[in-house]
């Protein structure tokens, strides 16, 4: 299959890219797309020959739901049989944006989205791009990431071009995403909402909203049917073994030298202070601020190539705030996790 390119960069052709890339979805094709988190790969959720081409083409497991995205409130009103009161709260104060609610659905998306369950993720995004184009097709759009399934989400139209070409339609090239990590995904079923996979909007955020939010215990849980998009698999993975440390930067540069000792070439992540005092074949700076860290936290994974570096060693950061969705992505790239 050829993958058409569109270079939204130069906005003389923005409009007509849209309109293009809306009838080939329409038509039952695949097209990835920017958001504010990272790029989607993009079908109609109404159509369930559509979204199994999604799966053929990430290779991503039958039974792991997808969220479908929409461009308005009243749109996701009309997919759910119903929401709690503390819902209308939290789509007035955090979308368009990085949340997506688990709703009982109504049946009007196709089976191969919820993966068979009686509810359904959802939400709205809140980037140019995907606004526009959901606006044009009319239809809610299935997408989960745009990237083989089980490597880092692609944050650039490049890394969806790297993985996926060939085997979808097309690409929206929006630019670099914004936040750089999935939506926290929060469980609406109960009278008490639950986050499922955290993500661009904090624990701390959603309760200012809404009062208590729990933790589901399964987050880091990889048996069993997952209950929402990134709760199952092992997620985000560089194409080198990824080792997790927790410890001070003398800690490790001493796992650093002892890697090297056995004629490894070693890569590292770390935060900008930390990573200014190591010294391997490889270092990648994530900066100083969480936000900063999220935004780069995908193309750092796919900066080490395997044959530049046998391993990669990575800082474990604070799980505070967004601290606690960059941990939770790191976890599940993590070959091993040591506290030194």
């Amino acid at each position: 299959m050829e993958t058409k390119y569109w270079d939204l960069n130069d906005t003389l052709y923005t409009e007509s890219a849209i309109s293009e890339a809306a009838e080939l979805l329409l038509k039952g094709e695949t097209v990835a797309f920017p958001t504010e988190t990272v790029y989607g790969l993009g079908a109609d959720a109404t159509n369930q020959q559509a979204v199994s081409k999604i799966f053929e083409a990430k290779g991503r497991p039958q039974d792991n739901p997808l969220i479908a995205h929409v461009a308005a409130k009243e749109q996701l009103a009309g997919l759910v049989e119903s929401t709690p009161g503390y819902v209308d709260k939290l789509i007035d104060q955090f979308t368009p944006g990085p949340l997506t609610f688990i709703l009982p659905h109504n049946g009007k998306c196709a089976g191969n989205v919820t993966a068979g369950l009686s509810t359904i993720a959802i939400r709205i995004p809140d980037h140019p791009v995907a606004r526009d184009l959901l606006t044009a097709c009319r239809v809610p759009l299935a997408a989960p990431s745009a990237n083989a399934s089980g490597k880092p989400s692609p944050t650039t139209a490049q890394h969806v071009w790297a993985d996926l070409n060939g085997k979808i339609a097309g690409i929206l090239d929006g630019g670099a995403t914004g936040v750089g990590l999935e939506s926290t995904v929060l469980d609406c079923t109960g009278d008490i909402p639950v986050i499922l996979r955290p993500g661009g909007v904090t624990k701390e955020e959603l309760e200012k909203a809404a009062g208590k939010v729990l933790l589901d215990p399964g987050i880091m849980n990889e048996h069993g049917k997952p209950r929402s998009p990134g709760m199952k698999y092992r997620h985000y993975a560089p194409e080198v073994d990824l080792w997790l440390i927790e410890g001070t930067a003398e800690q490790i540069q001493e796992m650093i030298d002892k890697e090297k000792s056995h004629a490894k070439m070693i890569g590292v992540m770390a935060q900008t202070n930390v990573a200014a005092q190591l010294h391997a074949d490889q270092v990648f700076d994530l900066g100083n601020q969480p936000e900063e860290i999220a935004a780069k936290l995908y193309d750092a994974l796919r900066t080490f190539k395997e044959g530049d570096v046998d391993l990669i060693i990575c800082e474990a950061l604070p799980e505070k705030g967004i601290g606690q969705a960059i941990m939770n992505r790191l976890k599940k790239a993590a070959a091993k996790h040591i506290g030194v």
